[in-house]
């Protein structure tokens, strides 16, 4: 497990979008048997996505990311180990590390804080005076108005 307190790349998505991807490349000797680990420290069970030599290893991934995870197959090949997210969920916001091994020690080559938003739309009556709304976590609300003609506005 590892527990970042420096400054991390921030990468944002939107909740329900197709896709992130998380990037990660390295310019170093990859190892003989290289293992290329992304996980995330704010889940107890940490591993989101394995890949040991040209092969997944998802056996002790967790469930939250089950399906939705993938490393482009010649990653060895590129070195580039970008982690690519399907279907992005505010319960994925968090610190990833991209980290490769050659089984004995780990070097971290990338931090990333992934930020979720969710995107909302509101559509209130117009005839409504006046209306309170608390949102939490949201940075951005589209606020649609449509008006209706009436005799007032003749």
């Amino acid at each position: 497990m590892f527990r970042y307190e420096g400054s991390a790349r921030v990468v944002e998505a939107i909740e329900g979008t197709e896709s992130v991807l998380l990037p990660c490349s390295y310019s170093g000797q990859i190892p003989d048997e290289p293992l290329i680990i992304w996980s995330c420290s704010d889940f107890i069970a940490t591993s989101v996505h394995l890949r040991r030599g040209e092969e997944d290893d998802l056996r002790d991934q967790n469930q939250h990311f089950r399906g939705r995870t993938s490393i482009k197959a010649d990653a060895l090949d590129t070195t580039d180990f970008s982690l690519t997210l399907k279907k992005p969920q505010i319960s994925d916001n968090g610190y990833y590390a991209c980290k490769i091994s050659d089984g004995k020690e780990e070097l971290i080559l990338t931090t990333i804080h992934l930020k979720i938003k969710v995107s909302v739309t509101l559509l209130l009556p117009l005839h409504s005076k006046y209306k309170e709304i608390y949102l939490q976590s949201l940075e951005c609300i589209i606020l649609l108005c449509f008006m209706m003609q009436t005799e007032y506005f003749r």
